[in-house]
């Protein structure tokens, strides 16, 4: 009985310092492991390429509601990316930076997601009144080194039409004298335009623009355009 006393007693000695042992070197593994991320974070933050946009798409939508907030939120889901959190940015196109369409763009994003936009809105609950977002679009002919334009533009009054023109061209002016064209204020917008073209500096220039009339019955109208940048 003395011997299997003392033989307990041992075992559990033992068994008391296994544990600690395991509690030692656990910890010293989860200090390991803590430095490796904290290293790995440290490389992630230092690599700035790894927050420049490698795509990008377009979108616009329209929402109609008596809260104006809910209008716009309808607006979003219209564009398809109300389940977003979108975070606006300015208008730089990054270089390299390919264009996709929507619903390409939309399988790198989960509902969510943080994602950098340059977002155009424009909300009504006058009657018949006509409003518009939109984003423009001017790319360099050297798209792999250059950076292109995005503008937001809102407005009341103006046509789809006139409202996209109007953004493209904001978007058109920035990148010209961004690549040193001349900007000459005695020649007609027109003229301008068709200078900066025949440069052969500019390669394209686009617009997606919505558009829509206040409700008849007093609701809350809003329109939205973006530009949604995946990185």
């Amino acid at each position: 009985m003395v011997y299997e006393s003392i033989g307990n007693e041992y075992l559990s000695i033992y068994l008391l310092l296994s544990f600690e042992v395991l509690i030692y070197y656990l910890s010293i593994i989860w200090t390991k492991r803590m430095e490796i991320q904290d290293k790995r974070n440290e490389v992630l933050l230092s690599k700035p390429l790894l927050y420049v946009p490698k795509m990008m798409f377009l979108t616009k939508g329209k929402g109609l509601h008596k809260d104006y907030l809910t209008s716009f939120e309808l607006a979003l889901r219209d564009a398809e990316i109300a389940d977003l959190n979108l975070v606006s940015v300015s208008s730089i196109k990054p270089p390299q930076c390919k264009i996709v369409s929507r619903q390409e763009g939309r399988k790198y994003l989960m509902p969510g997601q943080i994602v950098f936009t340059i977002l155009a809105r424009s909300s009504t609950n006058e009657p018949n009144r006509l409003i518009a977002a939109s984003i423009g679009l001017a790319r360099p002919a050297d798209d792999y080194t250059q950076h292109g334009y995005l503008s937001e533009h809102h407005s009341t009054g103006e046509t789809a039409q006139k409202a996209g023109d109007y953004a493209e061209d904001m978007a058109m002016e920035m990148l010209a004298t961004t690549l040193g064209l001349p900007n000459d204020p005695t020649l007609t917008w027109d003229q301008r335009e068709e200078q900066w073209k025949l440069s052969g500096k500019i390669y394209k220039t686009q617009n997606i623009t919505q558009s829509a009339e206040g409700n008849k019955d007093g609701l809350w109208t809003t329109v939205v355009s973006a530009a949604i940048l995946i990185l």
